[in-house]
């Protein structure tokens, strides 16, 4: 096939086996219509909930509500051969497309967790964002945290609840009421639930175990404090920054009383300050320990940090190294405000994948 652009081609990848399938079509959809045209090819590729790769499309968002999905038209095949980078059209018998670098917007398990990241490693194919092992520790919050402790970094207090398995009395005791209980390997607060009563417990985990892919659970105290996110990013010359820090407001004036996923999506209660209005010691302690949590679990192009701000200090809930890119999504309104705009904050994790 005869290259016909100087442009860098950019294969997008979203939607996938996840609960956070249409959260990925709304993120990818930001990230092609910010990819700066005279610089870069976008080639969508849209993963179907079933698992197909398929011909994609720009412009998905959320609708009246409504969430968009994945349509299958041609299925695509990615070639594994690290000599080329070519994607297949499986439908027609022909090579749909070539491309240079992939950007992974994809959200939650198999996409977030390492599996995707392995098959580009396999190909020798340039992605967006951190590698397998990160992906896997950062997806699974009882291993992000074992690794954020391991570096002394202060975390939420949790007890593991496994496949088949009960929350012990003494667990009970030592978290208390109320408890937050979630998926371990989910994101966008889906299967996320408040309990302020034991009696309630056994529903919220059998929610949270219907939202993670091995049927694992997270039970964790209730953190009084704000719920702050600061943004990382790496540049191509491996410097690491941190953005300045979000603070979200009106979280409990929300229907579900914490930020969940109507709340980050559906609904407009929830206002970040940005930046959050701290003094100057704070906020460094917030970059410091931000960049310190993406060091620890070896993240590499982007992640974006949960904190609680207590009185006593902040604690870290958790990362994601591939957070939302809606219009409304934290990560790229905390770098706007740090003052790198939207197509500038895509080209750096671009060009950070090239140069790896």
């Amino acid at each position: 096939m005869t290259r016909m652009t100087n442009k860098t081609r950019v294969a997008v990848f979203y939607g996938g086996r996840s609960t956070e399938h249409s959260v990925s079509c709304v993120s990818a959809s930001a990230v092609m219509a910010h990819l700066d045209p005279d610089r870069y090819e976008v080639i969508p590729v849209g993963i179907t909930k079933d698992g197909v790769f398929t011909v994609g499309e720009q412009g998905l968002k959320i609708v009246d509500g409504q969430l968009p999905e994945v349509t299958l038209r041609d299925e695509l095949a990615l070639s594994l051969n690290p000599q080329r980078r070519v994607l297949h059209n499986l439908t027609t018998g022909k090579v749909h497309a070539e491309f240079d670098v992939v950007f992974p917007v994809l959200h939650g398990p198999f996409g977030e967790d390492g599996t995707i990241q392995g098959m580009l490693e396999l190909a020798d194919i340039p992605y967006v964002g951190t590698g397998v092992l990160s992906s896997a520790a950062s997806m699974d919050k009882e291993y992000t945290k074992k690794l954020l402790v391991a570096e002394q970094l202060p975390v939420t207090p949790e007890a593991v609840v496994g496949a088949g398995e009960v929350l012990a009395d003494d667990d009970k005791q030592r978290l208390g009421l109320p408890v937050f209980v979630k998926p371990a390997r989910g994101g966008s607060s889906i299967g996320v639930s408040k309990v302020t009563d034991w009696q309630d417990f056994p529903a919220a985990l059998d929610a949270a175990r219907d939202a993670d892919v091995a049927g694992k659970a997270i039970v964790e105290t209730e953190i009084v404090g704000d719920e702050v996110e600061v943004g990382v990013l790496q540049y191509p010359d491996g410097r690491i920054v941190a953005s300045v820090p979000a603070k979200l407001n009106n979280i409990a004036a929300s229907e579900e009383g914490f930020y969940g996923f109507e709340t980050k999506y559906l609904a407009d209660v929830v206002t970040p300050t940005i930046p959050a209005p701290y003094d100057d010691e704070l906020t460094g302690q917030l970059q410091d320990m931000a960049q310190a949590a993406f060091r620890a679990l070896d993240c590499q192009g982007l992640a974006r940090v949960d904190f609680f701000v207590t009185a006593s200090g902040p604690v870290i809930n958790e990362i994601n190294t591939m957070p939302g890119f809606t219009p409304i999504s934290m990560y790229p309104q905390v770098f706007q405000a740090s003052g790198v705009a939207y197509p500038e904050l895509l080209d750096t994790m671009i060009q950070t994948a090239l140069a790896r």
